[in-house]
């Protein structure tokens, strides 16, 4: 084995990942630490940010360098992903004394009177809530602490003693960063010192050592940005898919469009821009659905045992592991195509295209003929339906779909995004593909690659899912309901 190894950490939803790679991204270790993730209310979404941002990390890190050294590996180097944004208020060790919140949390919109609160919820029009409104959030609730750090510097002061995100997590950030450094006005405006943020370091660069090692630590990184890295999906047509707690969707175009409702970014690689964004119809709405079917044999249990609920409750155990076992055409697609209901998937409103977070959920066309089954494979339709409007608003002509994240290992969710997009499902060959991403831009920061174009190597597809003739003609039908459905409950008074 090469003695140069890199760790990636991913923070994710509902776990935390983290693989030691190799300079071939080959996998010399790998370990995942599940956390809890809560829903004290249904516009609410945190974490315990001591578990999940500091203690995991240090947990998952320290379990695949003892693996990786054991191996005869020497750790160059290390980076934290998380999602994004986020926000918790930390005391002088860097230890949250907040909860963390997280994307989509009505803590963080805001209105042009003030910050929102813990009993009120300010909403500008339209709008989803944003980093702002997060600081503002944390300062309210521990107006002494030392600083207010997004989840990838809790992570990264956890195992360096030094509270730095990256470039790319920091254009999550909206006003509170801009040209180059924190906003004087906007943060001083919240009572909040420059100081007290976190420090930002370009992309795959390095942002100190461990302490009493020569192990290089990266500024922490975006989880979306690291698993496009990896993915292979950089030609025209493609569609990275990621289908974590959140699906990202990313559609590869040739040059700069806009459509209404889809965010328009650039690719990391030259001539090339993605089309799409962020859907909650990912892993938290369908395993959610499927959590109501508990005892149905024809629905694989997550990790663990999904649990849904608010209160104190985890809201849903997810991913990573929901169905590792590579299931059989039968298995992946059973029972009637032409019975089939239609899940509207906005448990929590909707980001991409609505950007409403008034949306709720909805099971459309039930019958008594039906069964869990069908509820089933009609939460995997949503996904695919979701994919699919996003594909329709951008006007691509997609080729393939490129599925990343813990529900590509699970065939039957594919199949049925497969057939409701009526494209083919290239699964990618490592799913934590955010912790896979963070590895390689570990290698970046310690000088062991120069750029973002040696990431191309690791790509790795497993499985190709095509669409069935069959499914995908009754899926069209559903597709034009969910369609009409969205529109209409979307509409406001």
């Amino acid at each position: 084995m090469p003695a140069k190894v890199t760790v990636g950490v991913d923070i994710g939803t509902t776990s935390v990942k983290a693989l030691a790679v190799d300079d071939q991204g080959g996998i010399v270790a790998s370990q995942r630490v599940p956390h809890r993730i809560l829903s004290p209310r249904p516009d609410w979404l945190e974490h315990d940010a001591l578990s999940a941002w500091a203690r995991g990390p240090r947990r998952a890190f320290s379990a695949v360098c003892d693996k990786a050294c054991q191996a005869g590996g020497e750790i160059a180097a290390v980076c934290v992903a998380a999602m994004g944004p986020s926000m918790a208020a930390v005391d002088s060790k860097g230890r949250p004394l907040t909860p963390g919140i997280l994307y989509g949390d009505a803590r963080g919109r805001t209105s042009h009177t003030g910050p929102a609160n813990a009993d009120t919820v300010l909403v500008e029009p339209s709008a989803m809530p944003d980093a702002s409104g997060f600081l503002q959030w944390a300062h309210s609730q521990a107006p002494h602490a030392a600083g207010y750090w997004p989840a990838q510097a809790v992570g990264t002061h956890a195992l360096s003693g030094v509270a730095a995100i990256d470039s790319a997590t920091s254009s999550t950030l909206g006003d509170l960063y801009s040209r180059g450094r924190w906003d004087p006005e906007v943060i001083s405006s919240i009572g909040v010192r420059a100081d007290q943020l976190p420090r930002v370091v370009m992309m795959g660069h390095s942002a100190g050592q461990i302490r009493g090692k020569e192990t290089v630590v990266a500024g922490g990184a975006l989880d979306a940005l690291c698993d496009q890295i990896v993915s292979g999906a950089s030609e025209v047509g493609d569609v990275l898919v990621i289908c974590g707690a959140t699906l990202v969707v990313w559609a590869v175009v040739d040059e700069w469009r806009e459509s209404p409702g889809l965010w328009t970014v650039p690719h990391t690689e030259a001539g090339r821009i993605l089309m799409g964004g962020p859907s909650n119809a990912g892993a938290l709405f369908v395993d959610w659905a499927r959590s109501l079917l508990k005892g149905v044999p024809s629905a694989r249990p997550s990790a663990g045992g999904a649990r849904a609920g608010l209160g104190s409750k985890p809201l849903s155990n997810l991913a990573p592991k929901l169905a590792a076992a590579r299931d059989s055409e039968d298995q992946m697609r059973s029972g009637d195509p032409s019975r089939i209901p239609v899940w509207l998937p906005y448990l929590r409103g909707e980001r991409v295209p609505h950007h409403d977070p008034d949306l709720r959920a909805g099971l459309f066309d039930l019958d008594i003929t039906q069964g869990p089954q069908a509820l089933q494979r009609a939460a995997f339709e949503a996904s695919g339906f979701v994919v699919r409007h996003i594909l329709d608003l951008a006007g691509v002509r997609a080729r393939r779909i490129v599925a990343s994240g813990g529900g590509a290992r699970v065939g039957a969710w594919m199949a049925a995004m497969s057939d409701a997009a009526r494209l083919p499902v290239h699964t990618v060959a490592v799913p934590e593909g955010a912790a896979y991403g963070a590895a390689y831009l570990a290698r970046m920061a310690a000088g062991l690659e120069t750029s973002l174009e040696g990431a191309g190597a690791w790509a790795k597809l497993g499985r190709v899912i095509e669409p069935d003739k069959a499914w995908s003609v009754a899926a069209d039908g559903r597709y034009q309901r969910y369609r009409e459905l969205a529109d209409m409950m979307s509409q406001k008074p």
